[in-house]
């Protein structure tokens, strides 16, 4: 049996998950096309992610690969998404993250366009603020930052590195493009996006109901 550097049961196990949540997150209509990825911590130098090209819709166990913290293929000869190292960067700079999810909803693609001269989009009173973690009151505000796409993911991943600095930080967006949430588990970064997505529909109702 060959020596891998992580443990097989591990990646099974995770890669179980991602399947499960991919299906039901592509139920949705979040993930058209072959967009989105999706990745979960399997160790101190490892994690599993999504295979690139793959409809989301339809994973199998065998569409989930490993790379390394610096987004590299680590035992197999398939092609992580383009966009890994925006989740191996969350991994390598806090151990307690152990889920990255991006997709790339309606909602999220208009609000990252809506919001893009203004480099972010203020969600301010919400009870729902609550949902994402240390959040202990509606009375609060956060702003979620929207980057300039770019197909130079070193030069996003600064961009983003600069952000985490400033923290704290439960998802950013990308304009014309879609959403990137994480969590400390599965469920957590679930709770995160699905927050993010209805706070994200709120605003562009307000806006509708205002013009």
């Amino acid at each position: 049996m060959e020596n891998l550097p992580y443990d097989p049961a591990r990646l099974a196990q995770r890669a179980a998950e991602i399947v499960a949540n991919t299906r039901e997150l592509s139920a949705l209509g979040w993930t058209p096309a072959t967009s989105s990825n999706f990745s979960m911590r399997l160790d101190d130098r490892h994690a599993a992610i999504t295979v690139s090209g793959r409809d989301k819709g339809r994973l199998t166990e065998a569409d989930i690969m490993v790379v390394d913290f610096a987004g590299q293929p680590v035992a197999t000869s398939h092609r992580p998404s383009a966009e890994t190292l925006l989740h191996t960067q969350l991994y390598a700079r806090f151990p307690e993250i152990g889920c990255v999810l991006h997709t790339h909803s309606r909602t999220q693609t208009v609000c990252s366009r809506l919001f893009a001269a203004q480099g972010h989009m203020r969600l301010e009173g919400y009870e729902l603020l609550k949902a994402f973690a240390g959040n202990q009151t509606h009375e609060m505000a956060i702003d979620v930052p929207v980057l300039p796409n770019t197909q130079d993911m070193p030069a996003l991943a600064a961009q983003v590195e600069d952000l985490l600095d400033a923290g704290p930080l439960w998802g950013y967006l990308i304009d014309g493009h879609g959403l990137y949430a994480w969590g400390r588990d599965m469920a957590e970064a679930r709770r995160h996006l699905e927050a993010f997505e209805f706070l994200f529909a709120c605003e562009l109702d307000l806006r509708r109901l205002h013009a």
